[in-house]
């Protein structure tokens, strides 16, 4: 199978470390092809650059309906433009936050999600709610780590996320941690084996979780909410979208 694995972001190295960490956990029958947009912010910190980023976005799981993929990930832990993207998909739309909810839910009675900007918080507090998840999750920590700076993790950056995640198992009470960042996602085995308790990374939770939707054979249903857009006319930067003629009926229905 084929996955657009998508950093919403317009950062290199992550992407290509979110990318080598999503390889990792695919089967070897798996194609992973890491994309990203060509405008937007160089990270997703805040709702403004959330809102930046999902424009952007949505013309890359584009792309990858084009280049007819499986399936496709959203490897921000925002899940930034869910709706929106499985509106113009016609395969499986994955964000990695849900993706690692449902996982920690399997392994552990109570879960944390330990993740970077305080700002962040109430995003992932919502999500938590969104998914069903609150009442499984014993808190949200926040690292105040820059997401960029988790391009390439010095020992001092570790150190202080290791921190936060002993916090949320003996503060909290947490048994397993989420880690909320899609560039966590190559510490996941140092910090299982330093902590002892399961570590969960939405990416590789993500594909394991698609791969799984494709031998099934399951797709993003088309009727109701996840139906096509309405055709409608787009003005200025956005002309792009005339040319949708609402690909996903053509192919599934």
């Amino acid at each position: 199978m084929k996955i657009n694995l998508i950093n919403p972001n317009t950062c290199i190295g992550m992407t290509e470390k979110i990318a080598a960490s999503a390889r990792s956990a695919a089967l070897s029958s798996t194609d992973i092809i890491a994309s990203m947009p060509t405008h937007g912010p160089e990270s997703i910190e805040s709702a403004f650059d959330e809102v930046i980023a999902s424009a952007a976005l949505l013309d890359v799981i584009k792309q990858g309906e084009e280049n007819q993929v499986d399936a496709h990930i959203i490897a921000c832990f925002g899940d930034p433009a869910l709706d929106a993207a499985r509106e113009i998909a016609t395969v499986p739309v994955i964000g990695i936050a849900g993706a690692a909810f449902q996982l920690a839910s399997l392994v552990a009675y109570r879960f944390g999600v330990v993740t970077t900007m305080t700002r962040t918080l109430p995003a992932s507090e919502h999500l938590l709610q969104r998914y069903g998840y609150q009442h499984l999750c014993s808190g949200v920590r926040a690292t105040d780590i820059a997401v960029l700076d988790l391009e390439n993790v010095a020992d001092d950056v570790y150190r202080e996320l290791k921190a936060e995640c002993e916090r949320a198992l003996f503060e909290d009470g947490a048994e397993a941690l989420v880690l909320g960042c899609a560039g966590m996602s190559d510490l996941t085995e140092k910090l299982s084996a330093d902590l002892k308790v399961p570590i969960i990374d939405g990416v590789c939770a993500a594909v394991k979780l698609a791969e799984s939707l494709h031998q099934l054979g399951l797709k993003t249903c088309k009727i109701g909410q996840y139906g096509s857009p309405l055709e409608k006319a787009f003005d200025g930067r956005y002309q792009h979208w005339n040319s949708n003629k609402n690909i996903t009926k053509e192919r599934y229905i």
